[in-house]
């Protein structure tokens, strides 16, 4: 019983993963983060000298992970779980744009970790800019 109920939820991972969609998050990402973290997403958007903390380069988020993208902690800084101040709110500032039903994307231990479509969208177009 607990192999097919693994089986299971790993196929629900693998699945949720294949449905990520780089061109959503891209889209996403010059409507709602370019302003801070630059449309080249190296941390200088023509928001990011009113803030207090500059935003970081998303481009080398790996690098300084080790060379393993930080998913975990890129969903939960984007979603709100692990909330960032940085010009006196927590990011993200856009409320129930990032709500939605929940899928599992699979973490860089191989953990599952649910999030809203458009999270895991944008998270999957910053996979992909990583040097």
């Amino acid at each position: 019983m607990k192999n097919l109920i693994l089986g299971v939820a790993l196929s629900i991972c693998a699945g949720a993963a294949a449905a990520q969609d780089v061109e959503n998050g891209a889209q996403i990402y010059a409507r709602h983060c370019a302003t801070c973290h630059g449309a080249d997403a190296q941390g200088g958007g023509p928001m990011a000298p009113v803030l207090v903390l500059q935003p970081p380069d998303l481009t080398a988020l790996s690098a300084r992970n080790d060379g393993v993208f930080p998913m975990t902690r890129v969903v939960m800084r984007i979603d709100g779980r692990d909330p960032l101040v940085s010009h006196g709110s927590p990011m993200p500032i856009y409320g129930d744009f990032f709500v939605g039903d929940d899928l599992s994307l699979r973490t860089e231990s191989g953990q599952p970790i649910l999030t809203s479509p458009a999270v895991a969208d944008l998270v999957a177009f910053l996979q992909g800019l990583q040097d």
